[in-house]
């Protein structure tokens, strides 16, 4: 598995759909972009702005042209999945760009988006393009219950505010397949776990599980992983539910035992266990991330 690789996903009943790795954070198998070759094509997700290009060239291997395609469409405003978005918008002049409403304006004004980002992920800002506008009269709002037609495909629209309160979650009937967004966990193919990705600001635990139990209650045959790739869904969700809940509860414990938030981020980052499969540096980085976000969220619940 190499950054630019490309997978046609034969999983369950997909056809017509293909993933590429574009290499985010300089992490090969972290960042997954789908190409759906529908009567009327659509990207979902979109990096984070660099090595876009590995896009247009998996919608080229598909036998899409840059005019032909029709839909853009991240999960949701981090910029790990819509930092592309403005970049496609301009080689692809004919595609409308769709995204839940609350994270629409962030899209056609960025500014805060990035700032928010930057406090985030502190010096992963470097693998990050500065993210283009999308001109407002080229995005599509969408809410829960509304459907992206797409010819002999569809993008359901399933708002899932757990991991951002702009997230959703899109389901491909024609597939029985779901574009799951940071909803269903980080899939980590070469060990077949499900970690958990809970940044800040707004990672909210209650409404993670009722996310997964959204999830669980479609019912797909198969799971389209942001982080990373196609997987049957079988019992992941379920066993993300259980991840999520564990791993709050053992940030808890580091902050009764720590004290000190920064010391609980560095305990994270020591000790996520990732240096197997990822750099050292992105292992370290994903630990002190999540934990961060965990403390948020139990600084909220107090």
């Amino acid at each position: 598995m190499a950054i630019g690789d490309y997978f046609e996903v034969s999983t369950g009943e997909c056809t017509d759909l293909y993933y590429v790795d574009v290499g985010l954070y300089d992490t090969p198998g972290y960042g997954s972009v789908y190409v759906l070759d529908a009567d009327r094509p659509a990207v979902v997700d979109t990096g984070i702005g660099t090595r876009y290009e590995l896009i247009l060239e998996t919608m080229a291997a598909a036998g899409i042209d840059r005019d032909d395609l029709a839909v853009i469409a991240p999960t949701h405003v981090h910029l790990d999945h819509a930092g592309g978005a403005g970049y496609l918008a301009e080689a692809c002049p004919n595609a409308e760009v769709v995204i839940h409403e609350i994270g629409a304006p962030h899209l056609v004004d960025p500014t805060r988006l990035v700032e928010g980002t930057k406090r985030a992920v502190g010096d992963q800002w470097q693998y990050y393009a500065e993210p283009k506008p999308v001109p407002g009269e080229r995005l599509r709002a969408v809410e829960d219950g509304d459907v992206v037609d797409l010819g002999d495909h569809a993008l359901a629209v399933h708002h899932a505010p757990g991991h951002a309160p702009h997230q959703a979650i899109y389901r491909d009937p024609a597939n029985d397949a779901i574009f799951t967004a940071d909803a269903a966990g980080i899939y980590v193919p070469e060990t077949d776990e499900v970690l958990p990705t809970t940044p800040p600001s707004n990672f909210d635990l209650e409404a993670s599980l009722d996310d997964i139990e959204t999830i669980r209650e479609l019912d797909p045959s198969t799971l389209l992983y942001g982080h990373f790739g196609a997987a049957p869904t079988d019992d992941r969700p379920a066993r993300y539910a259980d991840t999520l809940r564990e791993f709050v509860a053992e940030v808890a414990d580091a902050k009764e035992r720590l004290g000190d938030d920064e010391a609980v981020a560095e305990y994270f980052a020591e000790n996520y266990g990732m240096e197997d499969v990822w750099p050292e540096r992105k292992s370290r980085a994903e630990g002190a991330l999540n934990a961060r976000g965990v403390l948020g969220y139990l600084r909220e619940r107090e």
